[in-house]
């Protein structure tokens, strides 16, 4: 199946005021913004409340957050950083199975990977939420990368996406 783009524009939706903000971008460097936004978006269409886009049915969202996902993650590779490129896959792979098991840990997440994009071994602080369900590790790396009220801002921001 795919994604044609009537279904596309029918899926979108007009934001609200300051919807549009990013969320987790602004933690990290400023040539990963888009592409990071992008694959948040399908995050969104997947997992939350989309910032664009209101797929009519369950397979057109599935479809739609891959395409986003795909969109985004091409942005990043042509920065040339094979490992920002890696730290996306295994965020997308991490966060899946985070929301899989039922956990919480994605917010964490979101803001380690984009506060340290290719440039941070976050390998530890992964594992700790793929095996143990323990975000705190994430939460530290973050933090310590893009400060408290950053963080903040996009937790706050991610929690009204996602609940």
């Amino acid at each position: 199946m795919t994604l044609s783009s009537r279904e596309l524009a029918s899926a979108l939706r007009e934001p609200t005021e300051g919807e549009l903000e990013p969320v987790f971008s602004l933690l990290g460097d400023p040539r990963y913004r888009l592409g990071l936004e992008t694959i948040y978006e399908g995050y969104l269409v997947h997992y939350g409340r989309s910032r664009l886009f209101t797929p009519a049915e369950a397979d057109t969202a599935l479809l739609l957050g891959d395409y986003l996902y795909a969109q985004g993650l091409v942005h990043i590779a042509a920065t040339g950083n094979v490992g920002a490129v890696a730290d996306l896959a295994e965020l997308i792979s991490l966060c899946a199975q985070a929301r899989a098991d039922g956990r919480n840990g994605d917010a964490a997440a979101w803001a380690a990977t984009a506060a340290e994009l290719g440039v941070g071994d976050l390998d530890g602080a992964r594992d700790a939420l793929r095996l143990e369900a323990d975000s705190s590790l994430l939460d530290e790396a973050a933090r310590g990368a893009a400060g408290d009220e950053q963080v903040e801002r996009a937790l706050a921001a991610h929690a009204l996406h996602v609940g």
